[in-house]
């Protein structure tokens, strides 16, 4: 979980980071502070991973609250003046977001945060990261949430996305069966189909080539069908 405040005297703006924050399941608001000096008095007495800072503020601006604070959390700056931007990344922010902020550029700001993944392939962030063996981030209609990689029971080829089964729900996310591959441990999931990967311990049974998993039944391709048996042979 990663904990956060708003520093924004708006209170509209507090308020509409304060519901994007919300629709995220791995960000925690901690506070929220109206000006640069009650937020200097929080940050001492918190815990803060990030900062969604305002620039303009009475008294003492975000920029030069940044120069007072020693080992400040991660930031990303929201503000409605564009002039800045050059001069913010100085202070190596994560992101500049200009107001009035809309949901998807604050996702992409937040998934900096996290690595950005696969820019190359244009998969657009929706896998982040492995954030141990357990652990990945996915993102679904502008959610990012984390996936215990335990309750995947397996991963369906669907073009250009991927289907994630789980125990409780399904995720269709935009990415390549090899992408999403590298992110599981070969510990826990095998690739059985040019179009499935399995979790291995969720198998319920193999007859022929088909696999069982609860009600689902997948196919086993030829050419991963000996890799499949030595595998379960070992276990």
């Amino acid at each position: 979980m990663i904990k956060c405040i708003i520093v924004d005297d708006e209170r509209l703006a507090q308020n509409v980071l304060e519901r994007y924050i919300s629709r995220v399941s791995w960000l925690q608001l901690s506070g929220k502070c109206d000006n640069a000096i009650d937020a200097i008095a929080f940050l001492r007495s918190n815990e803060v991973d990030l900062m969604f800072l305002d620039i303009q503020m009475p008294e003492l601006s975000g920029l030069k609250m940044l120069d007072t604070v020693c080992n400040p959390p991660k930031v990303i700056l929201t503000t409605a003046f564009s002039e800045y931007a050059l001069e913010s990344y100085e202070y190596s922010v994560i992101d500049y977001l200009l107001k009035p902020i809309e949901f998807e550029r604050f996702i992409k700001a937040i998934n900096k945060l996290v690595e950005p993944i696969n820019s190359e392939n244009g998969s657009n962030n929706d896998v982040l990261k492995q954030s141990d063996e357990n652990y990945i981030f996915v993102s679904q209609d502008l959610i990012t949430e984390r996936l215990n990689t335990k309750q995947i029971l397996f991963i369906q080829a669907n073009g250009n996305y991927v289907n994630i089964f789980t125990e409780v729900k399904k995720y269709i996310v935009r990415m390549t069966m090899h992408e999403i591959e590298s992110k599981l441990s070969d510990d826990q999931f095998i690739r059985v189909h040019k179009s499935y990967i399995v979790a291995e311990s969720k198998i319920d049974r193999l007859l022929g080539n088909i696999i069982r998993i609860g009600d689902n039944e997948i196919p086993v391709g030829t050419m991963y069908k000996l890799n499949l048996l030595k595998s379960m042979q070992s276990k």
